[in-house]
C-alpha cells in the first residue's frame, strides 16, 4: 500500500468510483480544467471528459439544484462546494429538496448525491473560507454527515458515501489535506457510515472528536490514560461505541472546532446525560471555539481549541 495524503485519497476514490459506475459524475466550480480549488479533482476531466466532470457557474444554489434533478433521474452526482460557507447559498436546495425527496415521493425517488466541501480553520483563509458548521447539516432529517480524519478513512468513507442511496454531506478538514500521509489500499474498499473508530484505548477519560481536532486531541493526551474516539460519521453518530467507552472510563471530554453553543458536542453530551448518567463520574466537558465569527488569519490559532485547553479539560475531568 502506498502512503498518500487526503487530497490523493479522495481523488483516488472519485476516480475508482467513476470507473466502476458510469452514473457517477462530478460537478462544481473549477472542478474540471483547474482540478478544484485544492486540486482534489485534478486529472478527472482528462480521463472522463466534460460530460462527467462539469465546470459550473459560480452559483451554489444552481449547482445543488441541478445535482438533485440528476440524482432523481438515476445519476450519482458528487458536488464540490469550494468552501463550507459557500454552501449556505445552497441550503434551500439541500434542506428543502435533497433531504426530503424520498419522503416527499413516498419512496418512489431517492437522492444519491454527495456534497463535498472543505471546512475548518487552520489554512489562513479570508472570511467565509474557514467555517465549521457541521451541526447545521446534522439537524436536518434525511442527510448523513461524514468527516474523515485520515487519508485511509477519507477514501473508504467517500466510496461508501457515493454508493449510499441518500444525500451525504462529506466534510473535508482543509488543514489536513496535505498535512498527513497514511497507507491507503489501492483499489476498491469501503468503510461503514455511522461507525466510529476507537483510535486509542484508555481507562480514565473518553475523548470524543472528529476531523482535524482528532489530531489535536492525540497530541494533548500524552500523560493521560485517554480513550480517543474518532466519530467519522456525525449524523448518525455511533451511540454504541461512545456508550461502551463511557461505561469504562466515566469521564468525557468532547473537542470540536465549531462554536460550543448548539454544536454537535451538545447533542453528544445530551445523549450521554440520558443514556449514561449512572456511569459518569463528573460533568461532560466540551472544548470548542468561542461564540464568535471565525477571525482573520492572525487570530485563528487563538480561535481553535489548543493543546493546552484540551489538557486543562483532561486535568479538570480527572479531579472527579
Amino acid at each position: 500500500m502506498a502512503k498518500i495524503n487526503i487530497v490523493q485519497a479522495i481523488n483516488q476514490a472519485l476516480r475508482e468510483e467513476m470507473e466502476r459506475d458510469a452514473d457517477v459524475i462530478v460537478l462544481g466550480e473549477d472542478v474540471g480544467k483547474d482540478g478544484g480549488v485544492f486540486r482534489v479533482t485534478e486529472g478527472l476531466l482528462e480521463k472522463f471528459g466534460p460530460a462527467r466532470v462539469i465546470d459550473t457557474p459560480l452559483a451554489e444554489l444552481g449547482i445543488a439544484g441541478a445535482a438533485i434533478g440528476m440524482a432523481a433521474y438515476g445519476l450519482k452526482p458528487v458536488v464540490e462546494m469550494q468552501f463550507m460557507a459557500f454552501s449556505y447559498e445552497a441550503i434551500e436546495q439541500i434542506f428543502s429538496h435533497a433531504a426530503r425527496l424520498r419522503n416527499r415521493s413516498r419512496g418512489r425517488y431517492n437522492c444519491p448525491i454527495v456534497v463535498r466541501m472543505p471546512y475548518g480553520v487552520g489554512i489562513k483563509g479570508p472570511e467565509l473560507h474557514m467555517d465549521s458548521s457541521e451541526a447545521l447539516f446534522c439537524h436536518m432529517p434525511g442527510i448523513k454527515v461524514v468527516v474523515p480524519s485520515t487519508p485511509y478513512n477519507a477514501k473508504g468513507l467517500l466510496t461508501s458515501a457515493i454508493r449510499d442511496p441518500d444525500p451525504v454531506v462529506f466534510l473535508e478538514p482543509a488543514r489536513l489535506y496535505r498535512a498527513i500521509k497514511t497507507e491507503v489500499p489501492q483499489g476498491e474498499f469501503t468503510l461503514a457510515l455511522g461507525k466510529a473508530d476507537v483510535f486509542q484505548e484508555g481507562r480514565d477519560i473518553t475523548a470524543i472528536s472528529w476531523g482535524a481536532m482528532l489530531h489535536r486531541v492525540i497530541d494533548a493526551s500524552e500523560g493521560f490514560d485517554c480513550e480517543i474516539i474518532d466519530l467519522k460519521t456525525l449524523k448518525p453518530f455511533d451511540e454504541e461505541t461512545i456508550l461502551n467507552s463511557v461505561k469504562k472510563t466515566g469521564r468525557v471530554v468532547i473537542v470540536h472546532e465549531a462554536t460550543k453553543y448548539c454544536g454537535l458536542g451538545a447533542e453528544v453530551a445530551a445523549f450521554l446525560a440520558q443514556e449514561a448518567i449512572m456511569h459518569l463520574k463528573g460533568p461532560v466537558a466540551r472544548v470548542a471555539a468561542p461564540e464568535a465569527v471565525v477571525p482573520m488569519a492572525l487570530l485563528e490559532d487563538y480561535y481553535m481549541p489548543s493543546k493546552e485547553r484540551i489538557r486543562r479539560a483532561f486535568e479538570e475531568a480527572m479531579k472527579y
